[in-house]
């Protein structure tokens, strides 16, 4: 019968699931409506991926997806749906793009994934789902092997296993094991070597960031509220200057952020890594307190950003660091004077951001030289003169080429151009958002994704669901619509 499941026997079915060696299909189990919920529930931590196979993100996702699962076999199981083919599951999870990424914890939803997407961010990240919320230490070997490690490292130091405080730090561990790592001793001996005289909370920064700037180890002790420890690993989990990875990049670009970016390497070579590091930490400590958070990172992990976001060319020839600025609003700003081993170069360039002289980065297609069909192409460095012309309603897609959904869209999106051609006061217009800088206050996740900017109000632009743009029909109610606000 087709769309049989046997459910009387589950065993069988999850023995053809998860049994990949045999035809060579990799170690990423495929899952579908028919076998997710048997699946599901025989493993303890399970990360699953929701995709489409048309979907470019997902396409670029793949391969790291797959490494990670090949690594963490025997750890966590990484699985895929595809929700084209399976929608009754996808649906039930509420998948509304792709990829879309969760945790699940013996057959339930525990979370959705935020972590890196990269291989080694995956694999980081899914093991510390796979372990324990904190990890308990008896004794000093126990204690260097955990903190000698490339992340920091939370310490709870306790008197008993009775104490209330670590009641209330394995509640903090809980809530925040995505992000950071913990353990736990009840020996508290193991905190006098670092002047911990009672109960409380050690926080060790990665040996490999020593520096004579900035103490390696800070302690806390109390309050021991979940509020109060989040605070303390907040305010300095990352010290003066910290490393910035494609795994850790979300988290720190929530403020404020300068990054130099130069061949660090701090496997091979941390001798010369530190060398710049220091030199930046040495100006950072002047401006500490003026709300920019400082970094480094390696330009090669970044070279596609930097010459995308930037316009910063090849990451080979010079040893010199490059020197960027994004903001949280999404500002970038680059550091053209070359860095000076004195520091004196990046001192001036602070000067001039704090002092708002500094020009804007904006990444920009090139402008049309012909722009006279139904549908306007925008770019950014067009946007001001297209978009917020205040005399006219302006409908714009943001779009992706690979999008699949983009595509479907587009001879209707082109037949409402032309409809609405005769019009002068309205345009209906495109914007490829991943060859351009998308303006602030435009909130593009996914695509396509549409806004309506109304005359004389260029700064309320109202976001339309792709739901709306269903038939030919509906789409002129979209700008009609817009002269009845």
């Amino acid at each position: 019968m087709a769309g049989f499941v046997p459910r009387a026997f589950p065993c069988l079915l999850l023995l053809s699931v998860f049994d990949t060696s045999a035809d060579g299909r990799g170690d990423v189990v495929e899952l579908r409506d028919a076998d997710f919920e048997y699946a599901a529930a025989e493993q303890e931590t399970m990360l699953v991926k929701f995709y489409a196979p048309w979907c470019g993100h997902c396409k670029k996702l793949a391969p790291d997806f797959e490494t990670a699962a090949k690594r963490l076999k025997g750890i966590v199981t990484l699985a895929k749906v595809d929700c084209t083919a399976n929608t009754e599951i996808c649906g039930r999870y509420g998948v509304s793009g792709y990829p879309t990424l969760k945790i699940f914890k013996n057959g339930e939803e525990s979370s959705a994934y935020d972590g890196p997407r990269s291989a080694d961010g995956i694999v980081d990240h899914m093991k510390k789902h796979a372990g324990p919320d904190s990890v308990p230490l008896t004794t000093e070997k126990d204690l260097q092997a955990f903190i000698n490690h490339s992340d920091a490292s939370v310490v709870g130091v306790f008197e008993s296993s009775d104490s209330p405080q670590l009641v209330e730090f394995l509640k903090g561990a809980s809530l925040m094991r995505d992000s950071f790592r913990f353990a736990h001793t009840t020996d508290l001996q193991l905190g006098h070597k670092y002047d911990l005289k009672s109960e409380g909370v050690l926080l060790f920064r990665p040996p490999r960031l020593a520096s004579k700037f900035e103490e390696s180890v800070v302690s806390h002790q109390g309050p021991f509220s979940i509020t109060a420890l989040r605070r303390f690993i907040r305010d300095h989990i990352y010290g003066i200057c910290p490393h910035l990875t494609r795994e850790n990049k979300q988290q720190l670009r929530k403020r404020d952020l300068l990054t130099a970016y130069y061949d660090l390497d701090y496997l091979h070579n941390p001798k010369r890594s530190n060398y710049w590091r220091n030199r930046v930490m040495k100006v950072a400590s002047q401006y500490s307190s003026r709300g920019l958070l400082f970094s480094v990172a390696n330009r090669k992990d970044f070279a596609e950003e930097l010459e995308g976001d930037y316009g910063l060319g090849s990451v080979e020839g010079s040893e010199l660091p490059f020197v960027t600025i994004r903001t949280r609003a999404g500002h970038k700003y680059t550091m053209r004077e070359e860095f000076t081993r004195d520091g004196k170069s990046l001192e001036r360039f602070l000067e001039d951001h704090f002092a708002e002289r500094l020009k804007r980065y904006i990444k920009s297609e090139p402008v049309p030289i012909k722009n006279n069909g139904p549908v306007k192409v925008v770019v950014a460095d067009t946007f001001e003169e297209l978009v917020n012309d205040p005399e006219k309603d302006v409908l714009i897609e943001f779009y992706a080429p690979w999008c699949g959904h983009c595509k479907k869209l587009e001879p209707k999106y082109t037949k409402l151009g032309e409809e609405l051609s005769s019009d002068p006061n309205i345009v209906i217009a495109k914007m490829d958002a991943t060859a351009n800088d998308v303006p602030q206050g435009y909130d593009v996740q996914g695509f396509p994704t549409i806004y309506l900017v109304p005359a004389g109000r260029k700064d309320e632009p109202k976001r339309y669901e792709v739901m709306f743009m269903t038939s030919l029909e509906t789409l002129p109610l979209i700008m009609i619509e817009s002269e009845k606000q």
